[in-house]
């Protein structure tokens, strides 16, 4: 049978990622997962000769398996497929092949789960099979005989349904204490050394083929939903970055809205099934109905998601993980603006000086193209802003000149796989001071604004469609900039050089904000700080090239003392008390900047101004080019 589209991508998705073909942030060290079915990559022998290890769903008609969530994500994230395969499977010793970081086995309790980590992790035949209780292998849990965990790496947990399944959660109590169980596995990581802990919660066991339109479906949804209360307080109270999937949530929303996420429509997509084990096939969609597709349907049998469902769950978390790799970016492109207010201020003071006791008025009109290039936690993007300044400075005598200038900057930046889209809109004034005195020459300026964050746009993939979620918000910056120079020439030398030092400070701060929408996927983010401390070194020439033309240029090296990692704090709107926080952009410790300018003087008093100006660190670079228009009165 010919493999469905969306099943021959996961495939090649798993392939490309696992050999990190697909360039992509890649912060953590690994992904350790540990489970039930839901996240199990094949620890049991596949007796039919399929595959190497069997798994508990996404099995087609060929035998081939599909990969479950975590396989897709850590795909994603760069894990290697050695990496991604199962721990304890025993296929590994007899082929040959070392042992990966998937401890999930199918059938496992929530304390078995628990047991992979503290003590004993078993390959054991569940209860309901053939020779249950028979353990295939066993090996010293994750964290036993004192191991710690790996303090760089993502942990993923998922479980509860088989406590369920098994008769262990008969009532509220029990649910809850099978919810607490699960927690209890996340506190273990936690004390071993974990920092980064993705968690599910518990899929409506009543919404699944096995319980839905049977007596016993009210009551599991009801026990479903303490389980996951239990288990939600219970990660609150964990000292780690502990990243909730409301699972039951966004399933619900593709029960609502099946075609929004690829699904078969006009089809009982709880009450039927891909593979009619333990449930009723699907007669259009199932294995052997009419278009075979298990894309189309959500459940591969009775309670086990399909590659379809697999994959929209990788895409939820895979999300929620990039969501600071953008936002982080939003203080940097305030950083942007100000310093092309700041390189405008510059360029501007290139202009003659106005006679004593007069006044010099300005406007300018600009453009910039800003890139930032990938890095390890933070996404790659391209922005585009222009911006209107006017000013005018006041010359006070042969030594100073001090002067105001307001500017509006708009600026857009497109980030990321699937160009993510957030605008900016900055409106900046600045009070500067200019003194020159024989061959020393100084300038400084203080600038403060206002930051408008608007339909800002963060787009995913999510299952075989995109997805969008939005906000808006504000902030404020402010920047304190100097420089000190000498002139090398005497003043009436047809040419200048001269070497200065220069000091900035600058601070942006974006305010907190959630998005939009009330769906499983929209986050909310805490307020970000972002400062900035440079000194820097450069020279500053200058040539008359006509009477009434002069060219002049600059370049500097400056470094950045602010260059820590920026962190993100955000939650799910869904569960605005479970924070987390994940890693985002690094500033770079150095950069340098270049201008050139032409100055020229259209009649006496009346100059016109060309600029371009040019800025690079190691994964960014601004560009920006200027027309300015002066007049002395």
């Amino acid at each position: 049978m010919r493999q469905p589209p969306l099943l021959r991508s996961a495939f090649c998705i798993l392939a490309l990622a696992c050999s990190q073909a697909i360039a992509a942030p890649s912060p953590y060290s690994s992904l350790i997962v540990f489970g039930d079915s839901l996240s199990d990559a094949g620890q049991f022998p596949d007796l039919t000769g399929g595959t190497p290890g069997m798994r508990f769903t996404n099995r087609d008609a060929n035998g081939n398996f599909a990969p479950v969530s975590p396989m897709i994500l850590g795909g994603r994230l760069g894990v290697s497929g050695t990496e991604l395969g199962p721990s304890t499977s025993l296929g590994n010793p007899a082929l040959g092949l070392p042992d990966g970081n998937n401890w999930a086995v199918g059938g496992y309790t929530t304390q078995q789960i628990l047991d992979s980590i503290t003590t004993t992790s078993e390959t054991v035949i569940p209860p309901g099979q053939p020779f249950a209780g028979l353990v295939l292998r066993d090996r010293p849990g994750y964290l036993a005989n004192g191991m710690r965990a790996d303090p760089n790496a993502l942990y993923y947990i998922t479980g509860g349904g088989n406590d369920f399944l098994q008769g262990l959660v008969t009532s509220p109590a029990t649910a809850a204490a099978a919810g607490a169980r699960l927690a209890a596995s996340a506190q273990a990581l936690q004390q071993g050394g974990a920092r980064y802990i993705m968690v599910w919660l518990l899929p409506d066991l009543g919404q699944t083929p096995n319980f839905n339109g049977t007596p016993q479906q009210g009551p599991l949804s009801q026990l479903s939903s303490v389980f996951n209360q239990s288990l939600v307080n219970q990660l609150g109270q964990i000292d780690a970055q502990i990243i909730p999937l409301n699972i039951p949530m966004l399933l619900n929303e593709a029960l609502a809205d099946p075609a929004q996420f690829g699904l078969a429509t006009g089809q009982n997509l709880v009450g039927t099934c891909y593979s009619g084990d333990s449930c009723v096939e699907n007669p259009v969609y199932g294995i052997n109905g009419t278009t075979p597709d298990p894309t189309k349907l959500l459940f591969n049998d009775s309670v086990h998601p399909t590659i379809a469902g697999q994959l929209l769950i990788a895409d939820y978390g895979y999300s929620i993980l990039a969501a600071p790799w953008e936002l982080t970016l939003l203080p940097e492109i305030a950083h942007a603006s100000l310093r092309a207010h700041q390189d405008e201020l510059r360029n501007q003071w290139q202009a003659p000086w106005q006679a004593t006791g007069q006044w010099q008025a300005f406007v300018a009109t600009g453009a910039q193209d800003l890139d930032f290039e990938g890095q390890r936690s933070a996404s790659s993007g391209d922005g585009r802003g222009y911006n209107l300044t006017l000013g005018g400075s006041y010359r006070l005598d042969d030594a100073w000149r001090v002067g105001l200038a307001g500017g509006v900057y708009r600026q857009k930046l497109e980030i990321g796989q699937y160009d993510s889209d957030y605008k900016l809109d900055s409106y900046l004034a600045s009070a500067f001071v200019q003194f020159r005195q024989q061959r020393w020459w100084a300038d400084a300026a203080l600038t403060a604004g206002y930051l408008d964050y608007h339909d800002l746009e963060r787009t995913f993939a999510l299952g075989v469609n995109e997805r969008s979620e939005k906000g808006d918000t504000d902030g404020d910056a402010w920047a304190l900039s100097g420089r000190l120079g000498y002139n090398l020439a005497a003043e009436d030398s047809r040419w200048q050089l001269a070497p200065f030092i220069s000091a900035d400070y600058a601070r942006v701060k974006v305010k907190g904000y959630n998005e939009d929408s009330d769906r499983a996927t929209a986050l909310g983010f805490d307020h970000q700080k972002r400062t900035s401390r440079r000194l820097g070194a450069g020279l500053l020439g200058s040539v008359q090239v006509t009477q009434a033309t002069r060219l002049f240029a600059e370049v500097a090296r400056e470094h950045e003392f602010e260059d820590e990692r920026q962190d993100l704090t955000m939650h799910l709107t869904s569960l605005p008390g479970n924070d987390f926080t994940l890693t985002g952009y690094t500033p770079n410790s150095n950069l340098t900047r270049a201008s050139l300018g032409l100055t020229h003087e259209l009649a006496p008093g009346v100059s016109l101004r060309g600029n371009y100006n040019w800025r690079k660190s190691d994964e960014l670079k601004q560009q920006g080019v200027s027309l300015a228009v002066s007049l002395d009165f």
